[in-house]
């Protein structure tokens, strides 16, 4: 049995059924049940979970409660997986709040666990064990994948299948329309309070450190060049206040009217924190800069910033930036015929999915528990 707290979201929600349906059984939580007998190892997992709860609470009494909710919720996930060590917890994203402190309570029960995320590739669904993002079971060894298999360019047939995603701010479009023929580097931008940015920023520390690390690399770039940017369309919230001072450089652009691929196209190159585009930028064979943690930060697939002296060094010489095509092309292929299972959801049409591959990473999720225990 699959045992998930509820998701208010139709794509989500498929993806729990098509789960229920290769497990046999599933119970879905529409609220995490609360009990307050206390494990040894309470207090510490909701400090853990409360530290990366998306909506921060602001005043004591506020915070107070949410500790005793998270609380709450982690010790009747940690006695209900107890009892059932075999039933199977799983959680989408589940790295933040109360989906961290249920995954980490059927972990500290010994039953098995299973990370579900949107994936950065067309028809795929992220299903792991361990976790997703930058905490995810995918290879960090650049060796690994150059000994996997692959089809010559049969793996660009996937990008094919990328488009932008639709907007919901009427600032933030998709359309079309010319673009400058002078140099430029563009950033697509992430929903600030994402937990990409949240909790895998490294040295920049957000969204404010992020912007303000451009600005002073933007003032390296060489003569004629400059840096795009562009709102994520998702986002709820402008960053006009902290983009001010980076557009006000004179160096940088704010196009949130062109197509984003169009904008990833027309670059000489992209740099992000970690978004998706980042890994999807490879689809058109541009170089990439990151500056936080991501599962594809491997030599020769990116440039990594791992401190403000290198992103400068990276912008000085734009011209400069490289790849290893080998390594993406089995990067893409591992990813495509291993890692994604395929899932196809498209609203008021049948689920199309790969039941195989759902079954192995249930499968896969008992296996490492056993080897860990």
């Amino acid at each position: 049995m699959i045992v998930f707290p509820a998701e208010y979201d139709a794509r989500k929600e498929a993806v729990f059924a098509a789960l229920a349906e290769a497990e046999g059984a599933a119970r879905r939580l529409p609220v995490i049940p609360l009990s307050f007998r206390d494990w040894p190892e309470t207090e510490v997992r909701t400090t853990e979970a409360l530290a990366r709860a998306k909506r921060r609470p602001r005043t004591k009494l506020v915070r107070w409660l949410k500790r005793q909710l998270i609380r709450g919720q982690y010790n009747w996930a940690r006695a209900h997986f107890t009892r059932h060590p075999d039933h199977v917890a799983v959680a989408w994203n589940g790295l933040t709040g109360s989906r961290m402190a249920f995954m980490r309570a059927a972990r500290d029960a010994g039953a098995p666990c299973l990370y579900a995320e949107l994936a950065p590739l067309p028809d795929r669904v992220t299903l792991d064990p361990e976790g997703v993002n930058a905490e995810s079971s995918v290879p960090q060894d650049p060796a690994f994948f150059r000994a996997q298999p692959t089809d010559g360019s049969g793996w660009r047939a996937m990008g094919r299948g990328l488009t932008a995603r639709v907007s919901r701010r009427t600032d933030v479009g998709q359309g079309g329309g010319p673009l400058p023929e002078a140099p430029f580097l563009f950033c697509p931008l992430q929903v600030p309070d994402d937990s990409q940015v949240m909790l895998f920023a490294g040295w920049c520390g957000g969204m404010a450190g992020f912007l303000a690390a451009l600005g002073k690399a933007v003032q390296r770039l060489p003569e004629g060049w400059h840096l795009r940017l562009k709102e994520h369309p998702s986002a709820k919230t402008p960053l006009a206040p902290l983009l001010a001072p980076l557009l006000a450089s004179g160096r940088a652009v704010l196009d949130n009217a062109t197509d984003s691929f169009a904008q990833v196209a027309a670059s000489r190159g992209v740099v992000t924190l970690n978004s998706s585009m980042g890994l999807q930028a490879f689809f058109h064979d541009k170089p990439v800069v990151t500056l936080g943690r991501a599962f594809f930060n491997l030599p020769g697939l990116v440039h990594h910033a791992e401190r403000q002296v290198t992103l400068d060094a990276f912008f000085a010489a734009p011209d400069r930036l490289d790849f290893d095509p080998a390594l993406r092309a089995a990067f893409i292929t591992w990813l495509d015929r291993t890692y994604y299972p395929r899932f196809t959801f498209t609203k008021g049409q049948p689920v199309e999915w790969d039941r195989a591959a759902f079954a192995a990473r249930l499968a896969e999720a008992r296996i490492i528990t056993r080897g860990e225990q």
